[in-house]
């Protein structure tokens, strides 16, 4: 058996102010900035690729440089801050992001790209646990909508960044990506207000007593987040392949434009961002596992799809998937908080590092298998992937657990 700390003198905060809306709208607005400036790295991709003469393997190192810094680091910035919460980490993490963003409007170099995007990932280390928790601390209780909202305003700013890339950097060139800082700059300020926020509301709670520990059994716990890391690993390597390489299938399989290749992914990240808002009030309502298992195993039929269909098809179909496939990752995160009470930070580390990580990982192997076969190799294997919702039907329930603990 372990112990694990709830937080019960700041989940009773939480229903008695309610839900702090306003709060929740800077956090999506601060996060959908900041992957709006993220976003344009995977989105600028032909234009670099053209310039510098990389090949599909050195595209999938920028992309892993960027996530490898954010998957390594947010779990130690969740531990942390866990132990000791850091309201100004969230304007320090968005300062990095806007370095990472200025060299790499300047970056000349293959080297140089690399550490701009490290530099990106670094500040989204920072970010992502702490405004998670912050998310948590103003939902009011409905936990699954903060971070639905939370998470929405990030998927806002992914499926801006093709549009920005593709009607202003890939029109005036990589300097412009410069532009792109005053962004950041934006939700820093931003930031230094839901800081102040923040601050006040943990001297606020900070005199209430923490409720007594609850137990749950050690091997339930490790089994839960095994299997949600597992369907965590199918979700984001397959979103990689579509994230990273829809553009150049598009290009390389119907012979359409860049302008209209990424017009296309737009399209997929803007459903993306639509599921990820209508997954977490659903599970709030009608339980986190059945959305899981909607989202992941659902996904299914349309990925086996993909590969061998026609233009048109191919962008509804990506739709589809989209709209289907992000709906799980707020009911994940929510759901591994309910196997690891008291632990925010580090279970939205974990899972944002993980995830981050997996996407990092996966985008640099499939550039790789695209360069010895073909991208559309890469889809038909990649199509396969959903089948691990399957796994759901081993997720405990915690709450089952510790009444018969």
């Amino acid at each position: 058996m372990t112990d694990i700390r709830i937080e019960g003198a700041a989940d009773s905060a939480e229903r008695e102010q309610g839900t702090a809306f306003a709060v929740l709208a800077a956090l999506s607005l601060c996060h959908g900035l900041n992957d709006l400036g993220q976003s344009l790295l995977p989105a600028i991709y032909p234009l670099l690729k053209q310039t510098y003469g990389l090949d599909f393997g050195e595209i999938g190192l920028i992309t892993l440089a960027f996530q490898f810094t954010a998957s390594l680091l947010q779990p130690l910035v969740g531990v942390a801050t866990d132990r000791r919460p850091r309201p100004w980490s969230l304007p320090v993490g968005m300062g990095v992001s806007l370095v990472g963003l200025l060299l790499l409007s300047v970056a000349a170099s293959f080297p140089m790209l690399l550490l701009a995007a490290a530099l990106v990932g670094t500040g989204s280390s920072i970010f992502h646990p702490e405004s998670s928790r912050v998310a948590r601390l103003a939902s009011g209780g409905r936990h699954g909508l903060a971070q639905s909202l939370f998470q929405v305003g990030g998927n806002a700013g992914s499926a801006a960044g093709p549009l920005a890339a593709a009607f202003i950097v890939l029109q005036r060139g990589q300097g412009s990506v410069a532009w792109f800082s005053l962004t950041a700059l934006l939700a820093l300020v931003v930031l230094i207000f839901v800081g102040r926020w923040y601050g006040a509301h943990l001297r606020a709670t900070s005199k209430r007593a923490v409720a007594a520990a609850a137990t749950l059994p050690r091997k339930t716990v490790a089994r839960g987040i095994t299997v949600l890391l597992l369907l965590v690993f199918s979700k984001y390597v397959y979103t990689a392949s579509l994230s990273s390489y829809f553009t150049f299938y598009l290009i390389h399989r119907f012979g359409t434009s860049v302008q209209t290749a990424q017009l296309c992914l737009f399209a997929f990240l803007g459903a993306y961002a639509v599921g990820t808002l209508v997954g977490g009030p659903i599970g709030d309502r009608i339980g986190r596992k059945s959305v899981i298992w909607v989202s992941i195993l659902g996904a299914l039929p349309f990925t086996l799809l993909l590969p061998y269909v026609g233009f048109t098809a191919t962008v509804v179909l990506a739709v589809l998937i989209g709209f289907i496939i992000s709906s799980a990752f707020s009911a994940i995160l929510v759901y591994a908080q309910e196997l690891m009470p008291g632990r925010v930070g580090t279970v939205a580390g974990l899972f944002f590092g993980f995830a981050f990580g997996m996407g990092g990982l996966g985008a640099a192997v499939l550039g790789a298998l695209a360069d010895h076969t073909s991208i559309e190799f890469v889809y038909r294997i990649c199509a396969y992937l959903p089948a691990l919702g399957l796994l759901a039907a081993f997720l405990p329930n915690p709450k089952q657990e510790v009444r018969a603990s």
